[in-house]
């Protein structure tokens, strides 16, 4: 079968195949299914950045699996490391392995250099929100305290106790009696102040309220187990944490013993143009969570780093049956080698750039954009109605659905799903990446009026 070598679109979509196959799941699977419904086609293969559907149509994926797949579709050293690692030892709980003692080694390797020697592993279940959940475990475990501090527009998982401490209204309001004792603070989106007050103004006063909160004996806030962030909000809609803000929390909650857990699932593992996104910002987290690219090619894996003074579980006190995937932690460790020989980081850095650049230049030509932002290959455009200020989640819909009909898949997010997001693999091309910016282009220069 010939290599995929680009984006080719042949059919209507979804094609007579696709349709049949989405038919049969609707009839079959859970109402819950949501890509389906706004990426309607089958998939019969996937190479690199690329994915084919069962009718011969082509598609430039910048969903990557939700950011599982850093190192696109099947990876050839990866997937060479996954099929011996099939034939020795696949599921080992958590008893060592040398496979599972060279992912450690790797992982830890990638921190900076003054966190590699005081900092635990913890293997959870597959997901990120199972990551989640065992971070908010242990940092109540250690404090003895029961409270956690999030933020507004933020999301952890849809687990019952990562979902509560997710800013999605919608997703939570269906669940009665959610876990307790999560208070949201407002993050720094300067774009669509939470608190109302213009930019220009600001200094950051969501770090301000958070910390006199905090230190206020009179401010209504039991001290909490935990603060946790996210410095890049996906989900959220692409909104990078202000510099600033983010130290400040640092601080506080450093001075008043808070661990603070940053929540590296999506930014984790290259995808903002360092291995960790807290690195961009000068702190050192008590708690990192990270899932989705651990292993570079979607097996499940997620895994909390923590300092070793929180390390005072009792044994078993957190565990997972699937904790012990040797086939991802065969593939993560390669993948972290790949990384490291190829460039990898570089190449999200220099893409990144590129994705930048044209996306501003769109920006100032096409009136409904009022935002482009990001971090690395975790890029959002937000989409405004520039009469009325109202957010333009029909035309992001739109440009999503006429994207995919020209080879382009995208996501969306933020609020009310106005924001157009891009997460491709981090091989991605300079020539792909110019594909995707020219499939936007097209398609907001059709659906929109230029700027006046």
């Amino acid at each position: 079968m010939p290599s995929l070598t680009q984006p080719r679109i042949s059919t209507e979509i979804p094609g007579p195949r696709s349709t049949e196959l989405l038919k049969r799941q609707a009839d079959r699977e859970s109402n819950a299914r949501s890509y389906p419904r706004r990426l309607p086609f089958a998939v019969a293969r996937a190479e690199g950045s690329l994915i084919e559907d069962v009718d011969g149509n082509v598609f430039l994926d910048c969903l990557a699996g939700a950011g599982v797949l850093s190192l696109g579709h099947g990876h050839p050293d990866l997937v060479a490391v996954a099929e011996k690692q099939l034939k020795t030892f696949v599921h080992g709980l958590d008893l060592p392995t040398e496979t599972k003692d060279d992912f450690t080694q790797q992982q830890l390797g990638m921190l900076p250099e003054s966190m590699q020697r005081t900092t635990r592993i913890q293997f959870c279940g597959p997901t990120g929100a199972n990551a989640v959940d065992a971070a908010i475990k242990l940092c109540k475990t250690y404090t003895g305290r029961g409270d956690i501090i999030s933020f507004q527009g933020g999301f952890h998982g849809s687990t019952h106790a990562a979902m509560a401490l997710t800013g999605l209204v919608e997703q939570k309001s269906p669940i009665a009696n959610g876990m307790p004792g999560v208070h949201f603070f407002p993050y720094s989106s300067c774009h669509d102040c939470p608190l109302g007050i213009r930019p220009d103004v600001c200094e950051t006063n969501c770090a301000t309220y958070l910390e006199k909160s905090l230190e206020d004996p009179n401010g209504g806030i039991a001290k909490p187990a935990a603060v946790i962030l996210e410095l890049v909000q996906g989900e959220g809609g692409v909104i990078p944490a202000q510099f600033d803000f983010v130290r400040r929390v640092r601080e506080v909650t450093r001075e008043l013993d808070i661990p603070l857990i940053v929540d590296e699932v999506q930014t984790g593992c290259g995808r903002t143009g360092t291995w960790f996104a807290f690195e961009q910002y000068g702190i050192e987290p008590d708690v990192i969570v990270a899932s989705k690219a651990l292993s570079g090619m979607g097996l499940p894996a997620a895994v909390i780093m923590y300092h070793e003074r929180l390390d005072t579980w009792a044994p078993g006190a957190h565990s997972g049956t699937f904790r012990g995937n040797q086939l991802a932690f065969a593939t993560g460790a390669e993948a972290v080698r790949v990384v490291r020989r190829d460039g990898i980081l570089q190449n999200v850095r220099d893409r990144g750039d590129q994705l930048m650049a044209r996306l501003n230049s769109l920006r100032e030509r096409c009136s409904w954009v009022s935002d482009v932002r990001g971090r690395g290959l975790m890029l959002g455009i937000e989409l405004t109605d520039p009469e009325t200020g109202a957010r333009g989640s029909a035309l992001a819909k739109q440009v999503q659905s006429e994207a995919l009909a020209q080879g382009l898949i995208l996501e969306l997010g933020g609020r009310d799903d106005c924001v157009v997001r891009l997460l491709p693999p981090l091989v991605l091309t300079e020539a792909e990446a110019d594909f995707a910016a020219d499939v936007l282009d097209r398609v907001l220069d059709r659906l929109t009026p230029p700027r006046a």
